[in-house]
């Protein structure tokens, strides 16, 4: 009965926000354990410890919370690649070395519970949608960090964009797979990103 009111206690303490964000934590430390198979919203109160009815609360399904993860993770890729590119004055060389070491960078830090939460989610519904709203999100990120040193048209440019993400997650995939090294897989990133900004239609 003590640890239930103490739990209780615990679980009011916590804003609705900070709630979720220890639901999310708890999740992402499930699957670097126990699998992605081991994540149900069952699992997550309990490893929580918080009630059942409070996850559902938070994510209402299994595949709501895997997306709230990848989207957790997106973010925080996106955030440490706009923090790499605040700073300084660049030529088109360093931008894409940065920008390509940032990108594989996030990669090496959030591939295991990337692949995993996307294993998860093979079949589902919302994952293509959820994928494709997550690329688009790097493209526009891309586009706008290189304009300043193409002279493409604003639509060539995306066009060229939505290419190098490609490239860049294939090159991060074969990465976390062991196929190349961190820097074999940033020099090349740089390298294509280099030459899509710069070479003519």
């Amino acid at each position: 009965m003590k640890h239930i009111k103490a739990e209780a206690l615990t679980s009011r303490r916590l804003s609705k926000a900070d709630r979720r964000q220890q639901l999310l934590d708890t999740a992402l430390q499930i699957i670097r354990e126990e699998g992605g198979d081991r994540l149900t919203l069952g699992h997550l109160a309990i490893r929580a410890g918080v009630s059942k009815p409070v996850a559902y609360e938070h994510f209402g399904t299994r595949s709501a919370l895997l997306i709230a993860l990848y989207k957790a993770l997106d973010l925080r890729q996106t955030n440490a690649l706009k923090q790499a590119l605040s700073a300084g004055e660049r030529n088109l060389a360093e931008t894409a070395d940065l920008l390509a070491a940032a990108y594989i960078n996030c990669a090496v830090d959030t591939g295991g519970e990337w692949h995993a939460i996307g294993a998860a989610l093979a079949g589902s519904e919302e994952k293509g949608a959820v994928l494709q709203e997550l690329l688009d999100g790097y493209v526009q990120l891309f586009a706008s960090v290189l304009v300043p040193f193409s002279e493409l048209s604003p639509a060539e440019l995306a066009r060229r964009c939505v290419g190098l993400v490609g490239a860049g997650e294939a090159l991060s995939a074969a990465m976390v797979q062991g196929t190349y090294t961190e820097s074999d897989a940033a020099n090349t990133f740089a390298a294509l990103i280099r030459g899509g900004v710069s070479a003519a239609r």
